[in-house]
């Protein structure tokens, strides 16, 4: 009897010797699986659904011929209960990713991210043809208008207040999220630097500085001539003459402007054309950057009046009519 008890252990003992070998390769087995680089040659996309389980992204994968599935993953799912919550979304998979690494950015909802940059001393008009090019948003032609109204500008009017800067954005994302995030950025910046302008500037409101800033905006790239541009026109709205700036002429033309200014459209009163309108145009002509605004908030000590392109982006600039022709002699008409 002691016999058959003692077989009887012996063969329980092997046979749970065995399952606990069996069991730990199969750990090790699914350990492998978490640290397994997926099959990328390069970045992808993985577009998940609402309502899709831990399994059905195995099969996913599987189809796509990024894993096996088998045994390992369903086991994988009960080792690791916290990598099963599925969240729908665009994801990126990349080459450098593992199984365990796209799955708790999966649970995590951690989504592929997309930037848009709205450039400085662009339209909105211009805005809106780049912004209907942009992946995974949806443009029309009226957002700007929504986006003021949604945020309480009853104005109608969006050019120049909507803050050009990277914006990062899901794919999950709305448009109007994005410009809203514009536009509440530039209302801010706006109101800083209003609250810390120089004294005494000829300018009546917020809404004129901006105004202002998008011409110095349009008239230079460089960083350093835009307090010179900004005192040239400080120092003309001051004596009462007209700021004579091309950026507003063309403006005013809108899709009538083929890369020419004539004389004829120096002459056409437009609404814009400071040429022909005394002090600022009725609105912004483009979207003014941080700098632009801080150059019309303190203009260069400085006691000039005319500019003009030495046609390489800088200018020269004159206190008096006699040296502004001499340099236009010079730099335009090649005299």
């Amino acid at each position: 009897m002691n016999k058959w008890i003692v077989r009887l252990l012996a063969a329980v003992f092997s046979l749970a010797a065995l399952v606990a070998v069996a069991g730990f390769w199969a750990y090790q087995q699914t350990v492998q699986l978490a640290q397994q680089p997926l099959v990328v040659a390069e970045a992808q996309e993985l577009a998940l659904q609402r309502g899709v389980s831990f399994r059905k992204l195995g099969k996913i994968l599987a189809e796509d011929k990024l894993i096996a599935y088998n045994w390992r993953w369903k086991l994988l799912g009960k080792l690791h209960p916290e990598l099963t919550q599925i969240r729908s979304g665009l994801y990126e998979i990349t080459p450098s990713d593992t199984v365990t690494t796209l799955l708790q950015r999966i649970a995590s909802g951690d989504e592929k991210r997309f930037v848009l940059t709205l450039i400085e001393g662009k339209t909105i008009q211009e805005w809106r043809q780049y912004l209907q090019k942009v992946p995974h948003l949806s443009v029309d032609n009226d957002v700007f208008n929504k986006v003021l109204a949604a945020n309480g500008d009853s104005s109608e009017l969006p050019e120049g207040k909507f803050f050009p800067d990277t914006y990062q954005y899901r794919a999950s994302s709305s448009i109007e999220t994005i410009l809203s995030q514009s536009y509440g950025k530039m209302q801010q910046q706006l109101a800083e630097i209003w609250q810390n302008r120089d004294s005494n500037l000829p300018l009546e409101s917020p809404y004129e500085l901006l105004t202002l800033a998008s011409i110095i905006e349009k008239e230079t790239g460089q960083e350093s001539e835009r307090p010179l541009i900004a005192a040239v026109f400080i120092n003309r709205l001051r004596k009462g003459m007209r700021l004579q700036t091309d950026p507003t002429v063309i403006y005013g033309m809108g899709d009538r402007f083929d890369g020419n200014i004539r004389r004829k459209d120096l002459r056409e009163a437009t609404p814009f054309n400071t040429y022909v309108i005394k002090g600022l145009p009725p609105t912004p002509i483009a979207a003014p950057g941080r700098e632009s605004l801080l150059a019309a908030a303190h203009p260069a000590d400085v006691n000039y009046l005319y500019f003009v392109s030495r046609n390489d982006g800088s200018h020269i600039f004159s206190s008096t009519l006699a040296e502004h022709n001499r340099a236009v002699d010079k730099y335009q008409r090649n005299r």
